[in-house]
């Protein structure tokens, strides 16, 4: 739970937005899982979301058709992939679907099957182009794939921002995360389905892999979280009507 988390509320707030703000870690015994990805599996964050969903669907005081996820990182790539009319199928129980989805510096690096296969609302992702950890370039042919596919997405892509750059923690400039692993340059698909194996070496994946990498840098950057914040505001007055 970094410190954007109580900023957006605080942001989302104002503008008469509640927040819900979804802790899937602490629950697992988990702090944090840089240094060893493994420990979580990366659609983990999938289920939590769907089941948050159900309690809101049901709350007097939230409507059902104005609910939108928003997930950061490793969140983020949860945020993205929530969006497929597959996972949908098999684990959304809550009767209703989210009004947009807003995916900040997700993991691009895996391609599932069926992903473009999307949930027909609007996905607006962001991150940095000084993004070592989670490379926006990654999401890139993801983006125009579902265009292709008749989907309302957009990337935006920040030129001074590194990864979590909207976390007003974060060190200036960009430090390193000692240990901690990216997927940067994996390329990985999900072949058959549940598997998801390594382009490469066409194995099962797993971060023992060439391909995993150390060290990336995360920071915060005002500027671009300040057109961020711009951004994002403008895009839920549109989704939420206000």
């Amino acid at each position: 739970m970094g410190g954007n988390i109580e900023m957006w509320a605080r942001e989302l707030n104002a503008m008469g937005v509640s927040t819900l703000a979804l802790d899937g870690f602490t629950g697992r015994g988990l702090s944090s899982v840089n240094t060893n990805q493994g420990a979580l599996g990366r659609l983990n964050f999938i289920l939590d979301i769907y089941r948050a969903l159900d309690v809101l669907a049901k709350h007097l005081r939230v409507d059902p058709q104005r609910i939108v996820l928003m997930g950061f990182s490793r969140g983020g790539q949860a945020t993205l992939y929530a969006s497929l009319k597959r996972f949908h199928k098999m684990w959304n129980k809550s009767g209703i679907e989210f009004a947009a989805y807003i995916p900040f510096y997700p993991d691009c690096a895996t391609t599932f099957i069926s992903d473009t296969d999307v949930a027909d609302r609007p996905i607006r992702i962001f991150g940095g182009t000084l993004d070592d950890y989670n490379p926006i370039a990654l999401c890139k042919p993801y983006a125009e794939r579902l265009k292709a596919a008749g989907h309302d997405v957009q990337v935006t892509e920040y030129a001074t921002a590194p990864h979590a750059f909207d976390n007003p923690l974060g060190p200036i400039p960009a430090a390193v995360v000692a240990n901690a692993q990216t997927v940067r340059h994996c390329m990985i698909v999900e072949e058959p389905a549940g598997v998801l194996i390594n382009a490469s070496t066409r194995r099962p994946f797993t971060y023992k892999d060439p391909c995993v990498e150390l060290n990336p840098r995360v920071g915060y950057d005002a500027a671009s979280t300040e057109a961020a914040k711009r951004s994002v505001k403008e895009f839920l007055k549109v989704v939420f009507k206000l």
